[in-house]
């Protein structure tokens, strides 16, 4: 996956937005103003964090070696994820919808009912 494709995945989720907040080369996505994706790059090779579970995150670090301990975040519920071209790739839209999803469940009943309304008509 190129940035074009995984930025264009990012912005289709309801109401994430992109800034820059840290420099131009960490976009980072957030909805309603919570962080839920930053990507960056380092020796032109493209990462990303996401939130997960801490369960789950131990279980994807014993799977994939592309996936480590949330880079410059809270260990234990963010991950990273390389780019590298193997196998963990294939989970990187399960792992950013999980990211989006832990992220609205954390909002207010009614603004995280109305954004998981929207995710389930445009995925329909």
């Amino acid at each position: 996956m190129d940035y074009p494709q995984l930025k264009k995945y990012l912005l289709s989720r309801p109401e994430s937005v992109l800034e820059l907040p840290f420099t131009p080369d960490a976009p980072v996505f957030k909805v309603r103003g919570k962080m839920f994706a930053l990507v960056f790059w380092r020796e032109q090779e493209m990462y990303i964090n996401l939130k997960c579970q801490p369960e789950q995150l131990d279980a994807l670090l014993d799977i994939y070696p592309a996936i480590s301990r949330g880079y410059h975040m809270n260990k234990r519920h963010w991950l990273t994820l390389h780019f590298d071209g193997s196998d963990a790739e294939q989970q990187a839209l399960r792992l950013i919808d999980n990211s989006y999803s832990l992220v609205v469940g954390g909002l207010s009943k009614k603004v995280r009912e109305l954004l998981l309304a929207q995710l389930e008509s445009s995925s329909a």
